[in-house]
């Protein structure tokens, strides 16, 4: 059997909300999805998921929600992490953090675990991901056959390292965090599906979400600027993969992104 399953890229605000309450019910239904995974680590106005955005999004069929290192940016969102096991942050934070950094999904037509992790090149210097990989798949394989891992991370190098890294066991790797969609979705020979980023769901007359004025003068003047989100040119970004039931192997992988860019104004 094939499980089906939907992964969404980072939900940005509203926006990004105003996209998957449009599309994802049509998604799962045309790509008959088992199994939906969203990254909305920013879809609390661009800071965390708040248990408002998370019941939006359980409501529309979701059945697990990811994040990132925004996910700790509201402490609605930290308490609602603490309370709800479906709402992951990434496992590699230190020993005693509250959250869950991965989740085993029952569907129809077999357990998937969901693993969450944040890169370490150009962010916080947490916990090696690689070995937290490599724990929790040693933990998780004793259950499940397929096993997808969102790498939250900033540098492509670190992505395609940990992907190589885990090919051999995982059956999806999908990159989150820069908000810009790759074109490099491809099948591992080992079976594993994988895709650098999934890119960002939301506004995108702007700065990876970030109203520009704001974006460009922190390049210029080097001072923090206020955040806020964008609100034009929407799009949602996301992947469709088929993992085998049986020996966890990928078996295909698509790109979504609704709707396509404008590339000829003539």
């Amino acid at each position: 059997m094939k499980i089906n399953i939907l992964f969404i890229g980072d939900i940005v605000g509203q926006p990004g909300m105003n996209m998957v309450q449009t599309w994802l019910p049509g998604l799962i239904k045309k790509h008959n999805a088992d199994l939906v995974i969203v990254n909305a680590e920013n879809a609390a106005d661009g800071k965390g998921c708040t248990e408002k955005e998370g019941s939006i999004l359980f409501n529309l069929g979701v059945h697990v929600i990811t994040g990132g290192n925004h996910s700790w940016d509201k402490h609605q969102s930290q308490e609602y992490m603490k309370n709800n096991r479906k709402v992951l942050r990434p496992a590699n934070y230190p020993v005693g953090t509250y959250g869950n950094g991965y989740f085993i999904a029952d569907t129809t037509k077999g357990k998937v675990a969901v693993i969450n992790l944040q890169g370490r090149a150009f962010m916080p210097t947490i916990d090696c991901p690689f070995r937290a990989a490599e724990r929790i798949i040693k933990k998780v394989k004793q259950e499940v056959k397929a096993i997808l891992i969102d790498f939250h991370a900033e540098a492509s190098a670190e992505k395609m390292a940990l992907a190589h890294y885990v090919k051999n066991d995982a059956s999806v790797f999908v990159g989150t965090h820069t908000h810009v969609q790759t074109a490099d979705e491809q099948i591992f020979e080992s079976g594993m599906a994988y895709i650098t980023d999934v890119g960002m769901t939301g506004p995108y007359d702007s700065v990876i979400g970030m109203k520009t004025d704001a974006a460009i003068n922190r390049f210029l003047y080097q001072t923090p600027q206020k955040y806020q989100t964008a609100t034009e040119n929407y799009h949602l970004a996301g992947v469709f993969v088929q993992v085998d039931s049986e020996n966890g192997k990928a078996i295909h992988i698509e790109r979504i992104f609704i709707p396509e860019f404008e590339r000829d104004k003539n």
